[in-house]
């Protein structure tokens, strides 16, 4: 044992030798270690965790000029919770009102089109003269020489009725009766074709000067004014003066929408002259598949309102439409085509005059042919935040707004509802404080910008101040 021991020292004696010179030689590396406090390691720790915090702080806001915010057109508006209805849109069209809108004119004897006063888009009113047809009618040529004839063979009838009875009780009273009886069959036909010519287009004038013998060669084609109550009342038309928008009443006219003769062209009783149009009381008519038959229906029985979207252009100067829609009927034939079945919801148009060459025309806001979009309410949302839709950013999964304070604008993450293309409905879930000031529009360019800018991004010049105000250096005025 003894002489192992001995054997080994010389070994440990070289290892201690050399751990002593390599740790000498190595010294740089762990004399450091030995000295560094560890409190100052924790200080160090914890301020690269703060800087971590910031940079994270900085990169969910921007800071934005006053003139970018006008580029951008940012819009802010404070926002409350609201009520929200989930909608079924369906397409629809402006058509004429069956019986409303529409009024034909036939011609009321066969001739010949001689003057033609009015043509295809221009306005009339009830009583104007369309056309002026001459008569070639044999039968209303025979009717007026026998209304002539007639007219005075009573006047013969009665000078010989007054002087039979002058001399009453010399002649047979049979005489006498006889020529009574001859007035009144005169009487009689005399009426019926007064009758004719009346439903014909002829005037009481006309008919007097038919009967001293100055039978009508020539027929006025008026534009009806025997018209139902509902057709004869005032319409009303927003004027646009000077930039003030006021509602007067105008008389009730009409516009010669469809015209399919000429001039010189010869016509039938009966035939289709032109089609006179008044927009003002139109319908909607939209169009749905059977198996939201069950949700109209609920619309129907509930009495809920349909939105209409016209689709107009934002800077249409014409008044909003105060009318609340409901819908007044629904077909019960299903199109064999397209598999939909049509539902109606009445309209009242707008109207304005305008003067052009001395004659007044009525343009209407709606049209006959214009395509809408409907909204069918179906379901309840309370207690959300109704934003427009392009006033919410997406990546990905999620989905952030932006909120003003002066020039700062702060990124949020929200949850999303619902969406169409109208508007995004936020949850009220405390990511959005009840009454900021969101902004309504661009946050998908907010977003790229945000993504691509940098810790200390402001404007060359210009400091930011505690209230999120973008201020211009002073150094730099100078």
């Amino acid at each position: 044992m003894n002489v192992l021991l001995k054997s080994l020292k010389p070994l440990l004696a070289i290892t201690v030798f050399v751990v002593i010179a390599g740790a000498f030689v190595l010294r740089d590396r762990w004399l450091p270690l030995l000295e560094q406090n560890p409190s100052d390691a924790d200080r160090q720790a914890a301020a690269s965790k703060k800087s971590g915090s910031k940079k994270d702080s900085l990169q969910q806001k921007i800071i934005l000029s006053d003139q970018a915010i006008a580029n951008l057109g940012l819009r802010v508006k404070s926002i409350l919770p609201e009520t929200y209805w989930k909608t079924l849109q369906v397409p629809g069209m402006i058509v004429d009102r069956p019986g409303r809108s529409d009024q034909g004119v036939i011609s009321p004897v066969e001739g010949v089109v001689e003057k033609m006063n009015f043509y295809p888009g221009d306005t009339v009113r009830p009583g104007d003269v369309l056309y002026t047809i001459g008569i070639l009618s044999e039968s209303l040529q025979q009717t007026q020489t026998n209304l002539f004839k007639d007219t005075h063979n009573i006047a013969l009838a009665e000078k010989k009725q007054k002087r039979l009875e002058t001399s009453r009780g010399a002649i047979p009273e049979a005489r006498i009766i006889e020529v009574v009886n001859e007035i009144k069959r005169l009487k009689v036909a005399i009426k019926g074709y007064q009758h004719e010519l009346r439903n014909r287009g002829f005037t009481p004038q006309q008919l007097q000067q038919i009967a001293q013998g100055n039978f009508v060669r020539d027929l006025d084609i008026h534009v009806p004014d025997r018209l139902p109550p509902s057709r004869l009342q005032e319409t009303s038309v927003v004027m646009k003066t000077s930039g003030d928008t006021s509602r007067q009443q105008t008389p009730l006219t009409f516009e010669i929408q469809e015209s399919d003769i000429d001039l010189g062209q010869q016509v039938k009783t009966g035939q289709m002259l032109c089609l006179l149009a008044n927009h003002r009381l139109l319908a909607i008519e939209g169009r749905a598949f059977r198996n939201e038959t069950q949700l109209l229906e609920r619309s129907v029985r509930e009495g809920w309102p349909v939105e209409v979207d016209f689709q107009e252009h934002s800077s249409s100067d014409w008044p909003p439409v105060d009318q609340v829609f409901h819908i007044q009927k629904l077909m019960n034939v299903i199109d064999p085509v397209n598999r939909t079945f049509a539902f109606r919801l009445p309209l009242d148009n707008q109207s304005r005059v305008v003067q052009q060459d001395g004659q007044s025309q009525v343009l209407w806001r709606f049209r006959p042919g214009q395509k809408v979009r409907l909204m069918i309410r179906v379901e309840k949302l309370d207690n959300v935040f109704v934003l427009p839709a392009d006033a919410v950013a997406r990546e990905g999964a999620e989905a952030f707004i932006f909120t003003q304070n002066v020039n700062t604008f702060h990124r949020k993450p929200v949850r999303i509802l619902e969406r169409d293309r109208r508007h995004t409905v936020i949850a009220n879930d405390g990511s959005l404080t009840p009454g900021s000031f969101v902004v309504q529009g661009a946050a998908e360019q907010l977003n790229r910008m945000l993504k691509s800018s940098s810790d200390n991004d402001l404007p060359d010049g210009y400091h930011i101040h505690a209230d999120g105000s973008l201020h211009k250096n002073e150094d730099e005025g100078k």
